[in-house]
């Protein structure tokens, strides 16, 4: 399948913006069924106003929290959510060999 650039207009700012043709192998391998509705410069501001990061602006989240199975203190690399366990690194690697053993 050949993708060839087009023109889309953003529904924020109303200015035309390109969605090249890597963007839509990219959206066609990833099986988007949209087209995108805002220009670069519109997303990062919507995403900034959301909150959420974006691209090269990613930070890296880390929360400190108590292992679930040992009760250590230890930091994830999320935001744990309620009512599902988090554990602490030894715990995690320990869970996934018992999971391989019996598979």
């Amino acid at each position: 399948m050949e993708f060839q650039d087009k023109v889309l207009k953003c529904v924020d700012c109303g200015e035309d913006f390109v969605f090249t043709a890597g963007e839509q192998l990219f959206f066609h391998d990833k099986q988007f069924k949209n087209e995108p509705k805002r220009c670069k410069a519109c997303k990062n501001k919507r995403a900034q106003a959301l909150g959420i990061s974006q691209g090269n602006n990613y930070s890296k989240v880390e929360t400190r929290t108590v292992c679930s199975n040992c009760g250590k203190e230890t930091t994830v690399p999320f935001k744990p959510t309620q009512g599902r366990p988090v554990f602490c690194r030894e715990c995690f690697q320990g869970s996934k060999k018992t999971s391989a053993a019996t598979a």
